[in-house]
């Protein structure tokens, strides 16, 4: 299967980042700057324009003082989570 920056679960990716990182309450340059990237880095991966791999997307919750688990369970995917002392 060729992959696709217009993949069904890529747009909605894309979408749920864009809106925590409204919920957030951070601009695009705000973001940015916490990922210590250029504005346009948040710009083409909100628009489709630019792949982000895992750690980049753990990146950006952990920006927006946010949950990876949520963007996985908007995905599809069922998040189990479970912490060892």
């Amino acid at each position: 299967m060729k992959k696709s920056v217009w993949q069904e679960q890529y747009q909605t990716l894309n979408s749920e980042l864009r809106a925590m990182r409204k919920a957030a309450g951070l601009s695009q340059v705000q973001l940015a700057q916490k990922l210590d990237k250029p504005q346009s880095y948040v710009s083409k991966y909100e628009n489709g324009d630019r792949y982000l791999n895992f750690i980049e997307v753990l990146d950006v919750c952990r920006a927006c003082n946010s949950s990876v688990a949520l963007i996985i369970e908007k995905l599809g995917y069922q998040a189990v989570i479970k912490k060892t002392v």
